[in-house]
């Protein structure tokens, strides 16, 4: 389901801009036609469809990006646009050749027809040259944007990675580690402690993660969206309260599996948290002093 994503401004004219499943911008030719028409947009772009040129662009784009494209239903649709009588609509081209370059969206706000943003420049060129570079360059200002929030994204995920970190590791050093541990078995310890965190967030451990994930590069954590991580740094320090007071494990986990599904809930909705629930009725987490027993054997 394609999502609204933000708006365009050029010449007076809001002209919405919405994200696909494959996070390609689609641009509302709806919006880009009422600077030509305000109250019959579609009539303008059904004009703009019918031309011979129009059909031949839609179909060669389409040829170079859906691999399910007809080309049967383009080639009639080419010989039967150089006569008079000729009519294009989006449904029509959609539905005759498969095209995924050109969509519909229902609502009352932000619907009407959406195309590729490749496709959304050429009918804007056709109305007017000047008008589509106007939306040209706001939609660059959009991507700049994007750009920076995704770099300010990268950075506060970093802080709250780093947050609680060194609390949660003092706390698992000082009451879980005996001090005739070899350097290896204490990061075993680190590891167990940091995967009661990643179970009760994420459901599943960091080996588990990477055998679902063997093409990704980083950890289960590198992947948490901001909400995930500022939970995850709440349970680093209850988690290091609970091992100063020498709560079990198998107690902890449970308590930190609440306190992520409430916290999430309250930060992301209840249908993840439902999921979460869920992945939690099934993992149980070796304690550490089974871990470090299946280790030594």
């Amino acid at each position: 389901m394609p999502k609204v994503k933000g708006t365009l401004y050029a010449q007076g004219t809001e002209i919405a801009i919405i994200s696909a499943a494959n996070a390609d911008d689609f641009i509302s030719l709806t919006d880009i036609a009422r600077y030509k028409n305000p109250e019959e947009p579609d009539v303008v772009v059904r004009n703009w469809m019918r031309l011979r040129n129009t059909v031949e662009y839609l179909g060669i784009w389409e040829q170079l990006h859906n691999p399910n494209f007809n080309p049967t239903g383009y080639e009639r649709f080419k010989s039967e646009s150089v006569e008079n009588a000729f009519t294009m609509s989006p449904k029509k081209w959609k539905d005759g050749t498969n095209a995924v370059g050109i969509i519909s969206k229902s609502g009352r706000y932000n619907g009407g027809t959406f195309a590729h943003s490749d496709i959304a420049f050429k009918f804007a060129a056709w109305i007017s040259v000047e008008f589509e570079l106007y939306i040209i360059k706001d939609y660059q200002r959009l991507k700049s944007d994007e750009q920076h929030r995704h770099a300010l994204d990268w950075n506060v995920k970093r802080l709250l990675v780093k947050a609680n970190y060194r609390i949660h590791t003092d706390a698992v050093k000082e009451n879980l580690i005996p001090d005739n541990l070899t350097k290896q078995q204490q990061g075993f310890v680190y590891a167990n402690e940091a995967d009661i965190l990643n179970v009760a967030l994420f459901g599943k451990t960091a080996a588990q993660w990477r055998n679902e994930n063997t093409g990704k590069d980083g950890n289960i954590r590198d992947y948490a969206t901001i909400e995930q991580l500022l939970v995850m740094t709440n349970l680093e320090n209850a988690n290091a309260l609970f091992i100063q007071q020498g709560v079990p494990q198998g107690e902890r986990l449970n308590t930190l599996r609440d306190i992520a599904i409430d916290q999430l809930n309250k930060l992301a909705g209840l249908s993840s948290v439902e999921q979460l629930s869920n992945l939690h009725n099934q993992l149980r987490l070796p304690t550490n002093e089974e871990a470090l027993s299946n280790h030594q054997q």
